[in-house]
């Protein structure tokens, strides 16, 4: 099976910078669309940027202008650049397949905005 190890959470002040990064240990990567999804204590779990193979990017609107979402193939990897970060940001960042059904999720990444 597919694992998805994510990293680069930490804290913040409001106002900063994360890049999160998702290391997938197959390379079926390559060919499936990725997104970034994050949990905040008390909520449910919420789409916050995907791409597709080919590069196409959407966001939800409340990191629009904010978080820029990437991806290496030959790296397996997807990456969550994170700029003007908000106390609202605060949660586990995960990330998985952009449509079901998922992988496995990992254990996330921490991000916590401090004001």
């Amino acid at each position: 099976q597919v694992q998805l190890v994510e990293s680069g959470g930490g804290l913040v002040q409001a106002g900063g910078s994360l890049r999160l990064s998702c290391a997938a240990s197959e390379s079926v990567f390559r060919f499936r669309a990725m997104a970034w999804y994050r949990q905040a204590p008390g909520k449910q779990r919420e789409l916050v940027a995907s791409i597709k193979s080919g590069g196409n990017t959407n966001y939800a609107d409340p990191v629009k202008g904010r978080f820029t979402i990437s991806r290496d193939n030959a790296k397996n990897t997807v990456y969550l650049q994170m700029n003007s970060l908000k106390n609202e940001d605060t949660a586990v960042y995960l990330c998985n397949l952009l449509y079901p059904p998922f992988w496995p999720w990992g254990q996330g990444t921490q991000v916590t905005v401090s004001s």
